[in-house]
């Protein structure tokens, strides 16, 4: 199973390296020492602390789809010619860029700072991995 330095976990979770460290402390995120007695954190341990912690910002749409991947974010930018557009969301951590009609910029009302929703449907979704059996996975 992978295992993750403090410093690993914190950048995961988008929280200081301090923030891990109290979590361990209080007992609420389980830790182990590696061999080198540095506290590491089991990788499946430390996504079911993230599935807990995580707070996605409250959709304003209210409304029911099948899509599952809904991003809430910022419009940060719009670059527009007559009949396409490339917007950009900022949702939470994450760049969201989306090509679109110019049409359709217009008729949202899509300008840096409105709040839009992203959503994904997607027939392939690529997932990369570092090489199983790595002693020491490289820093983030």
């Amino acid at each position: 199973m992978t295992k993750l330095r403090i410093r690993e976990a914190a950048q995961f979770l988008g929280v200081s390296d301090d923030t891990v460290r109290r979590w361990i402390d209080a007992g609420l995120l389980p830790h182990e020492v590696d061999q080198s007695n540095r506290k590491v954190i089991d990788g499946r341990a430390l996504a079911e602390f993230a599935q807990t912690q995580a707070s996605p910002t409250p959709d304003p749409l209210h409304i029911a789809r099948s899509a599952r991947n809904r991003f809430v974010g910022l419009v940060t930018q719009v670059i527009s010619d007559r009949v396409m557009s490339q917007v950009e969301l900022l949702c939470g951590p994450f760049r969201v860029v989306s090509l679109m009609s110019t049409e359709a910029v217009r008729e949202l009302g899509l300008e840096p700072g409105s709040v839009a929703v992203a959503v994904v449907k997607a027939t392939t979704v690529i997932v990369e991995a570092p090489p199983t059996g790595s002693p020491d996975p490289q820093p983030l």
